[in-house]
Order: C-alpha cells, then structure tokens, then sequence
C-alpha cells in the first residue's frame, strides 16, 4: 500500500512542480502535501488489514484534518503572493528549476513518512471501542479545533491593513509564537492512541517524534522565523522575548516599549 501511496504523490508533486514553474508560487507544495497526507489516509483506510472502526475513524478524521489544512492552505497560495519563505529560497536557488523539483519531491517522500501512523491505525484489530479510541478522538477533536482557531486569528490578523509589518500577539498567539504548529504536532498523538492494540503500533510513533524535528529543527519554526525577523525585525524579537516559542505558557514580563507589541 505505501508504494502504491508514494506512486501517486509522486505524480501529485510533479504535477505541483509544473504549476510551480508557470506560476512562479512554490507555496502550492503544502497545499498538496496536505492533500497528499489525506489521500494516504483514505487508501489505508481502504485497504488496512484491520477492523472496520479503527479504519472508519482513520479515513473520518485523518481525512478531515488533512481536507481542513488543505483548504486552508489553498485560501492563502490562490490569494495572496508567494510566501515570504518561498520567495527567499527562490532568490537563493536563483529561480532554478531543478533545485525545486528536487524539493517537492522531496515532500513526496514526507508523505510518505508521515503515512506509517495511519498504516498502525489501519492493521489495528480491535473493532470495539476503548479507552483508548474515547482518548484518541479527543486528542483529534482538541488539536485541530486548536489548529483551526490559531489560523483563523491569524488570519483575521492579517486581513488588517493597519496591522501590517506588526506581529500578531493576540489569541493563542499571545501565549506561543507558533500555537498552529503546537495543534499540528499534538495531532499526531491521535494516531497513536487510535493504533494502541497494532502490530505496528510502534509505526504511530514515527508521526509525533518526525513532527517535532521538522517544526522544531527543519522547515518549521526557523524558516518562520527567519522570514519573520527579515520583514519585521524588532518587533519580532521583543515577541520573541516575551513568547513560549512553541509549547504555550505565561509570557515574560519584558520591554514593551512599541505600542503594538
């Protein structure tokens, strides 16, 4: 099943790549990794060994969160200018072709990665409900209606003129500088708690562990980082004092000289 899974994200990201290269908007990669994460889920849910209501609630729930992402995503790449990370690796990569058909399909194989927890869901044998599917669903329920409010307010944000070149601080912002990628990486528990009973429950792992690498230490928290200190310099790194960068906690009482920080 994964190698049928990478088959199609592969076509998927060069399809992406084409689209790229006419429309000079490498943001369409995230769109389609997210599509990509749903697709996975529906053919495991398809054609996992398992009982029927660990593969229901994979197709229900990893279905929905990666339809809600996507969208999500997709609102922001057909509206508004490529992303300020993507057009810095453009700059960097001098507009080249090969280095970003490199990248997507380098996110081909994320999915891929990413697709090994819901490969644990779907062989889960245990087709009643437990603790355990009680628990995951509500893991499910918590992290993406956090992930989904984290976007709204932000977006909300940004929608405002007179908030432009400013840091939004407000909401679930005021207590992480990245609460949607906080939601995204407790997400992955689910699947954790959903597969408890597999035979390859060890896989689920693999979702919350290489979700943190890649938000803590890859293309997560320091690319937005970086992009956000080049457009809004100070402002930034006071948030950056005051803020849980990604765990939300209290923030620190530091300078808050700026009237809008």
């Amino acid at each position: 099943m994964l190698g049928v899974i990478a088959a199609m994200v592969v076509a998927l990201m060069l399809a992406g790549w084409a689209w790229e290269r006419a429309r000079r908007n490498a943001g369409i990669v995230d769109v389609l990794w997210a599509a990509g994460m749903g697709l996975a889920a529906l053919v495991l849910a398809a054609g996992g060994s398992g009982a029927t209501l660990p593969r229901v609630l994979l197709a229900v729930l990893a279905g929905g969160w990666a339809l809600r992402l996507a969208a999500h995503l997709a609102v922001r790449v057909f509206g508004e200018p490529e992303d300020g990370r993507y057009r810095h690796l453009r700059e960097h990569w001098r507009d080249r072709g090969l280095p970003f058909l490199v990248f997507f399909l380098g996110q081909a194989v994320v999915v891929v990665l990413f697709a090994l927890p819901f490969a644990a869901v779907a062989a889960n044998p245990v087709g009643r409900v437990t603790a355990w599917t009680v628990l995951g669903v509500a893991v499910w329920l918590a992290s993406v209606a956090g992930e989904a409010v984290a976007d709204r307010q932000l977006a909300r944000f940004r929608a405002d003129p007179s908030n432009r070149g400013r840091t939004c601080d407000r909401g679930l912002w005021r207590w992480s500088r990245h609460p949607n990628y906080f939601f995204e990486w407790l997400h992955w528990f689910a699947y954790v708690l959903l597969s408890v009973g597999s035979p390859l429950h060890v896989l689920s792992w693999v979702g919350p562990v290489l979700m943190y690498l890649f938000l803590r230490y890859l293309s997560g928290i320091p690319w937005s980082e970086a992009q956000a200190l080049r457009t809004r310099g100070d402002d930034y790194r006071r948030y950056q004092k005051r803020t849980p960068m990604l765990f939300p906690w209290f923030p620190r009482d530091v300078d808050r000289r700026s009237p809008h920080t």
